[in-house]
């Protein structure tokens, strides 16, 4: 393995409030890289206080940012897009440091957020509203009106793109923002707000309070003021945070857990099946709500396909993301700990290990969180894994015979987001992709996630949809408005 040393890039360490960098009345808290346990910066920490400031300073910004020119309000958004893209490989590095995904994959989720930004920009042209016949010297207006101060709460897996996801719909749609990011990777929303600052972004339209999640978060969802929250993080989190919500009746966009079907029919195209799993579950080391976490495989090709997949997974490689590999490490100790507990529990009630099954601790590996890449067999449902949500690089294997049997097994679980499968039957297509209980299915391939189209999942994946043209929608509120003209 080649050693690859990358200083972390002068970056600032406070909060951003009204357009101001400033220091927080807690104590500073060390960000650490998960791949070397070594610590990078520590950065301010706010809370109760620090965030009312925010969210009076985005109350105060609204009704100007809302009175901007379009036109101005889109160029702004743009010139954001375009800086990042500038500056990718910084912000990648960045990432890298603080979260552990490779760096190409890093810079792969920035040019992302370019996407989304530009995406979002357009769509502000596109707000529309309506006219509906009405009686004579009557008029029926259907208007759509930005909702006022967002909260955004973020997660550290993706701890750029969730970012762009939530800020850029809303200051498109013409609201301002609070954002509170995941405590772990803080410094990609620095970055990102270095940026805001730089291309001109009024102050107060976005802010950044870093610190206790409950502190930031409860203040935010006790806020009249905070018309909105949009929350991408665990199912558990969410329904306390729809809970808190509903006292001041906050509209709200939640994206969830998710535990992913991945199907392979007996007429499927085995390479590519292969391929896509592999490229999937290892994306981000299988920390991902969309990630492939039960994979479904017809018996009349099980050998054939575990044959295949045996041999793709032992070409994974596993290392700091700094360096020329395919996946990094775990987020932190925790997380070894519960994906080896999955496991532990699967081998218990006869499970096989068909590769990996232990974190990695020799050598290169014994300063970070790293996992082997994993195949475990004979799978069942009295298994922790089937039922739990798996947040690491572990392939469950699952038998099936018939078409009806294995759709059952994939709803059979509360989560609802993503969900793949793969077949060259166009019948067996509609039928599965219309039965799946799914927010996301993907057919003979896994890209379910673009700025064009809706995301969001059903059941405990959450409620809302972020990307798209329904994405800005969650930003907006819909007002009557009924004319009667006098004589």
């Amino acid at each position: 393995m080649i050693k690859t040393q990358r200083k972390l890039p002068e970056i600032q360490t406070g909060l951003y409030i009204n357009g101001q960098w400033v220091e927080g009345s807690l104590e500073k808290k060390a960000v650490n890289n998960p791949a070397t346990k070594e610590e990078l910066i520590k950065v301010s920490q706010g809370g109760e206080q620090e965030t009312l400031n925010a969210i009076q300073a985005a109350k105060e910004a609204f009704p100007k940012w809302v009175g901007m020119e379009l036109a101005d309000r889109v160029k702004l958004i743009h010139a954001i897009a375009d800086k990042i893209e500038e500056k990718a490989d910084q912000l990648a590095l960045i990432m890298t440091l603080e979260q552990g995904k490779p760096l190409k994959e890093a810079k792969g989720e920035i040019l992302i957020d370019s996407q989304n930004l530009h995406w979002s920009a357009e769509e502000a042209r596109r707000i529309y509203g309506e006219t509906i016949p009405a009686p004579n010297d009557h008029k029926y207006e259907v208007k759509k009106q930005p909702i006022g101060v967002v909260g955004a709460i973020t997660p550290w897996n993706f701890p750029s793109n969730m970012i762009i996801r939530k800020i850029s719909p809303a200051i498109a749609a013409g609201c301002t923002v609070v954002l509170k990011p995941a405590s772990s990777t803080p410094l990609s929303a620095i970055a990102i707000f270095e940026i805001f600052h730089e291309v001109g972004l009024p102050a107060g339209v976005a802010n950044l309070v870093i610190g206790p999640s409950s502190d930031i978060g409860k203040t935010l969802t006790n806020s009249n003021d905070v018309r909105k929250l949009t929350f991408t993080g665990s199912t558990e989190v969410g329904k306390m945070l729809f809970e808190q919500c509903a006292q001041t009746m906050k509209k709200i966009s939640f994206e969830l857990g998710g535990h992913a079907p991945f199907i392979v029919f007996a007429d499927a195209n085995i390479d590519e099946a292969v391929e896509g799993l592999v490229a999937m579950k290892f994306r981000n080391n299988g920390q991902a709500c969309t990630s492939p976490n039960r994979i479904f495989v017809n018996k009349a090709i099980k050998k054939e396909f575990v044959d295949k997949l045996t041999t793709a997974v032992s070409k994974v490689t596993v290392g700091n993301g700094l360096e020329d590999v395919m996946t990094g490490p775990l987020i932190n100790g925790e997380a070894v700990k519960t994906v080896q507990a999955q496991v532990d529990d699967a081998k218990a009630k006869g499970a096989k290990v068909l590769a990996g099954g232990e974190s990695l601790t020799e050598g290169d590996y014994a300063n970070g969180y790293f996992y082997a890449p994993t195949i475990l067999d004979n799978v069942t449902t009295e298994m922790d894994i089937f039922y739990e949500e798996t947040f690491g690089p572990i392939i469950p294997l699952i038998d099936f015979d018939e078409e009806d049997e294995v759709i059952a097994m994939a709803n059979d679980t509360i989560f609802g987001l993503a969900s793949y499968f793969f077949t060259t039957d166009l019948k067996r297509a509609e039928k599965v992709s219309e039965a799946l209980e799914y927010g996301l299915v993907g057919i003979n391939n896994t890209a379910i996630s673009t700025s064009e189209a809706p995301f969001g999942g059903v059941k405990h994946s959450g409620v809302g949809r972020e990307n798209g043209s329904y994405g800005i929608q969650e930003f907006l509120e819909v007002k009557f408005v009924h004319t009667k003209y006098l004589d």
